[in-house]
């Protein structure tokens, strides 16, 4: 089978394209077809060797994936062959990665796809999805009425925060960078969109939230605490999901008066149970067409190194280039 592989950490020029023997399924796993798979941050920090963990060798990349079931071990019990499914978690924890022709995959890191919704949907929603499900119902217990500031609403998490927040009943004030981000922030549906190229982002949350915000979902490398805690309302709630190498300041004082809290995740070391709710809910929202994936491109599985100096560019980089996730789909 073809597959997007490394045999050591680098950069994306390391990555291989080429024939690897077909994985087998054994046990809880099933084999599946790829049909679509999305790339994410976290793929390039452990192709790089940034986040450093156990791989196996040669190591094919990429956590999310989407596609059908061939075959499956003698010990499952939820899945048949042909059966669409759609999954993430993959790629990291000694797991091999999604981006080939056939992955074999425990079946408790896959569900099942609605015949409404595309793999190139289903795949790009993964880790995003699964994510800011986590973040706003599990960590950030977002109520009805409650207000979320999203910095950085065009990425693939961002947008996704954007539609689960105001599927949960919140106002949601958006920032991004640039007038066609704009436009694209209030189509998904953000009650206010500040443009922090052209706008002082400080003082325009003061005027729409003068009571302060819920909950500010961060999504750059390097927050802002200063901003964030004054930004906050009373019992206010920041979730973090990036920034591994961060070390900012950060004002104990406002924080711990106002009652505030943060959370700090990683969405692949929730409970299998756990990211299996946030796909049951994920599947309702896009079969009933309120929550659609934001995808930038979709490309061939063969350029999988381009796509993942992509990637670079934006998370690390900020070229400002990508506004939603990488779709690839094998030849």
């Amino acid at each position: 089978m073809k597959a997007a592989y490394i045999t050591q950490t680098g950069p994306p020029e390391s990555i291989r394209y080429g024939d690897l023997p077909e994985p087998q399924p054994a046990g809880n796993r099933a084999l599946v077809r790829v049909r679509a798979v999305a790339v994410n941050p976290i793929d390039t920090y452990i192709r790089s060797g940034l986040v450093q963990m156990d791989l196996p060798t040669p190591f094919i990349v990429g956590c999310d994936l989407a596609g059908v079931v061939e075959a499956v071990g003698p010990d499952v019990n939820g899945l048949e062959p042909g059966d669409r499914v759609w999954g993430s978690n993959q790629g990291l924890l000694g797991r091999q990665g999604t981006f080939a022709e056939f992955v074999s995959v425990d079946e408790n890191w896959l569900y099942p796809t609605p015949p409404t919704v595309s793999d190139e949907q289903a795949a790009a929603i993964a880790m995003v999805g699964i994510t800011a499900h986590l973040g706003l119902v599990r960590d950030a217990r977002l109520q009805r009425g409650e207000t979320v500031l999203v910095n950085g609403a065009s990425g693939g998490v961002g947008s996704t925060v954007v539609q689960i927040a105001k599927l949960l009943g919140a106002r949601v004030i958006a920032t991004v960078g640039g007038h066609e981000r704009i436009e694209a922030a209030l189509k998904l549906g953000a009650d206010h969109v500040i443009d922090y190229k052209t706008v002082e982002v400080d003082s325009a949350v003061k005027k729409i939230a003068p009571g302060g915000v819920n909950v500010w979902w961060e999504t750059a490398r390097e927050p802002n605490f200063d901003r964030v805690v004054t930004a906050l309302a009373s019992r206010g709630r920041m979730i973090l999901m990036a920034g591994r190498e961060a070390r900012p300041q950060f004002p104990v004082g406002p924080f711990y008066v106002r009652g505030c809290s943060l959370h700090g995740f990683v969405m692949f070391s929730a409970h299998p149970d756990e990211q299996r709710e946030c796909a049951d809910d994920l599947n309702d929202w896009m079969v009933a067409g309120r929550l659609n994936p934001r995808i930038d491109r979709v490309m061939p599985l063969a350029e999988t190194g381009v796509a993942h100096r992509l990637q670079e560019q934006n998370t690390i980089g900020r070229a400002g280039t990508l506004a939603g996730k990488i779709v690839l789909k094998p030849d």
